[in-house]
């Protein structure tokens, strides 16, 4: 199986871009990502954190 995907994929014309592509999507994702946690103010971090623990925004899930 792997033989057959390893030659279809050796005759498609410049099929060598979509590796370096993906490579290049995936490094500036994390940069970017890398960057906003760097940059956002602590007082929004410190409010999204407490989050999960304030009652005052706690949805009634009971059916």
């Amino acid at each position: 199986m792997l033989k057959f995907v390893k030659g279809y994929m050796e005759s498609i014309e410049g099929v060598a871009t979509y590796p370096m592509l993906s490579l290049l999507i995936f490094f500036v994702f994390f940069v970017v990502l890398f960057w906003w946690v760097f940059t956002a103010s602590k007082s929004y971090i410190k409010e999204v954190s407490e989050l999960p623990l304030d009652n005052n925004n706690q949805q009634n899930t009971e059916i």
